[in-house]
């Protein structure tokens, strides 16, 4: 022990010896000793030199989102620039001479004055727009006034609203020229070179007098019976062969709001969007599958039940069940035509599918001989389900329903409707004394108007009661856009042409779905479909709806509607049925008290067979069976 201290402490002890005894055994005035205590060392040095630099390193992802953010920021201004029209040079800074710019600030304001003032009139006046051609007509639309701002030098948010009003203004001037007037109430001129005397629409009329829109409505299911029970939660696919506003569109369309309305899922297919329910679905929050083929393929294939309505969506069954060879087992289709040529577009797949459902009893038993000629075995047996007043319709005829409240009873309706009736005549310009004649219907030699032309002509050539009460045809224009619709105008045009007394007699209203206020107004409804005759006739339970008597082809769906002599006339079809049609309208003129009897027998025939309730109890019976054996 004393051996080791003798000879000094060890190197290890040395060490830290020295380190905490530096300060004391160190001259203070030696460089050691400056070194030693000097705050800050070689290393710290080092650390304090290079300590940005890497403070930078360990932060740089910080700069990069910082530079990425200037680099976007800038971008975006330069694109806005772009995208809102601004010249290029302007837009960096080497525009010309300054001149340039007021001049060209002078043109665009002139530009925006001239496109604003053909598309607005000023101080709450109205546009005219001439249109010609067989699906446009003369239309005046009210218009609200519009400051035209002339201020030169405008914002640039200034300058994207006026942008979007004008595309907007012009969007709505392109749809009305293309007949898709339904959302607006329209203001119709007294004459045009076409249809002579134009009436009508009256929407606003029926919202006025009766405080009630269709619009209003707010679903009419009737949650406790066995058609909600049966739909509740299904999941349904909706095929429409196109958006016209006739029989077979708007029955499917009026099928997905009831289906909706009793909690069911519904997605709509659309082969052709020629017509203009469109804005209707989408009111009615009718989902549309805009893809006609993989997409509504998928969506039909996780269905509970696909419902075809129309002959002319066979084409795309064949291709469904081409995608899905199951999937015929889930079809219904709705079969609504009655014309050979619609037979052999579809009697490919009519074994394909899982049943098959007519308007009417003729209808079934031409088909099935037709099928049998072809040697095609259904896989089931054909359904029955004629077409039905909808609950509107049956609201504003008095009739009851489930749109009835107690400040707007059955009873109630009656008056109101008598009230609209008087409104509506009166802008019609008729008297008490004029019995008024409606055809509701397409314009195609099919439907038989130039047949009723020649009837009425009849009637107003050779009725000696002419000086006192006259004969008034109502005739509403579907837009049609065949040539051979534009021959059949033309034809229709003619006549009223050849015949004065006629064409001051003729009154003529534009498509629309707004009809009440037309049967309410009417005196007379005449069927005068050709051919094998109209396949059930919706718009024929509608006018017994209002009370009105029929005047029919003696064929099709018509003959098994209308009971001669009891709910109105039946005649034969074709140019023989002229004269027979006139002798009944002439009948019906002299005769104001049968006309009112055969209208109030014609609506109990539809209170006991044709509204809303009857047509759903035989729907209730279809699914089940498609439901059953799927």
């Amino acid at each position: 022990m004393e051996d080791r201290l003798g000879k000094g402490p060890s190197p290890l002890w040395q060490g830290s010896f020295k380190s905490s005894l530096s300060g004391r055994s160190t001259p203070k005035g030696s460089p050691t000793h400056r070194r030693l205590n000097s705050s800050r060392t070689p290393r710290r040095e080092a650390r304090s030199g290079s300590g940005g630099t890497q403070w930078f390193r360990s932060n740089r992802v910080v700069y990069w989102l910082i530079l990425i953010a200037l680099w976007a920021y800038l971008g975006f201004y330069v694109q806005s620039g772009w995208a809102h029209g601004h010249n290029k040079e302007e837009f960096l800074g080497f525009s010309g001479d300054p001149r340039n710019k007021i001049v060209d600030a002078e043109q665009e304001t002139r530009r925006d004055l001239v496109a604003d003032d053909s598309l607005v009139a000023m101080n709450n006046g109205t546009n005219n727009t001439q249109v010609y051609g067989d699906r446009k007509i003369d239309v005046i639309l009210a218009k609200k006034g519009n400051v035209v701002s002339s201020t030169k030098k405008r914002s640039k948010r200034a300058r994207r609203n006026n942008l979007r009003k004008k595309r907007g203004k012009l969007k709505a001037k392109m749809n009305i020229e293309n007949g898709g007037t339904e959302g607006q109430e329209q203001e119709i001129p007294l004459k045009n070179s076409t249809y002579r005397l134009l009436v009508g629409p009256f929407g606003s009329v029926e919202d006025r007098v009766l405080e009630w829109s269709p619009e209003k409505r707010s679903g009419t299911c009737d949650r406790k019976g066995d058609f909600a029970r049966l739909v509740w939660s299904r999941r349904l696919v909706l095929v429409f062969h196109e958006l016209s506003m006739t029989g077979a569109p708007i029955s499917m369309m009026e099928l997905a709001t009831e289906l909706l309305s009793c909690g069911a899922t519904v997605s709509a297919v659309v082969l052709s969007k020629k017509g203009g329910l469109m804005s209707e679905l989408a009111r009615r929050r009718i989902k549309v599958i805009e893809d006609r083929a993989d997409l509504s393929f998928k969506t039909a294939m996780k269905a509970d039940l696909v419902i075809a309505g129309s002959a002319v969506c066979a084409t795309w069954i064949d291709q469904y069940i081409a995608h899905f060879p199951a999937g015929g087992s889930q079809i219904a289709w709705w079969i609504m035509e009655n014309r050979r040529e619609y037979f052999d577009r579809s009697k490919l797949v009519l074994n394909r599918v899982k049943m098959l459902i007519f308007l009417s009893e003729m209808q079934s038993n031409q088909w099935l001989t037709w099928c049998q000629e072809e040697n095609i075995k259904l896989r089931s047996q054909p359904a029955l389900v004629p077409l039905a007043v909808n609950d509107e319709l049956a609201f504003v005829a008095g009739i009851p329903c489930s749109l009835n409240t107690p400040a707007a009873s059955p009873a109630k309706m009656l008056e109101k409707r008598q009230l609209l009736r008087d409104a509506v005549r009166k802008e019609m310009g008729l008297t008490d004394n004029d019995m008024l004649v409606m055809s509701l219907s397409s314009i195609n030699a099919g439907k038989g108007q130039l047949f009723l032309l020649e009837s009425a002509g009849l009637v107003i050539n050779e009725d000696p009661l002419e000086s006192d009460s006259e004969v008034k045809k109502s005739m509403n224009i579907r837009q049609d856009q065949s040539s051979f619709a534009a021959k059949h105008h033309l034809r229709a045009s003619t006549e009223l042409t050849e015949h004065a007394k006629l064409s001051e007699s003729v009154l003529w209203t534009p498509s629309t779905t707004r009809v009440a206020s037309l049967y309410s107004a009417a005196d007379v409804y005449v069927m005068n479909s050709q051919g094998l005759g109209e396949t059930f006739g919706r718009v024929t339970v509608e006018a017994m709806a209002f009370g009105l008597p029929v005047l029919g082809t003696d064929g099709g769906g018509t003959k098994e509607i209308v009971e001669q002599n009891v709910t109105g006339l039946l005649h034969p079809m074709g140019r023989p049925g002229t004269r027979v049609l006139a002798e009944h309208l002439r009948f019906l003129l002299k005769h104001p008290n049968a006309r009112k009897q055969m209208g109030m027998d014609g609506r109990k025939m539809v209170e006991r067979k044709y509204l809303k309730r009857h047509m759903y109890m035989r729907f209730v019976e279809v699914i089940t069976r498609c439901m059953r054996s799927k």
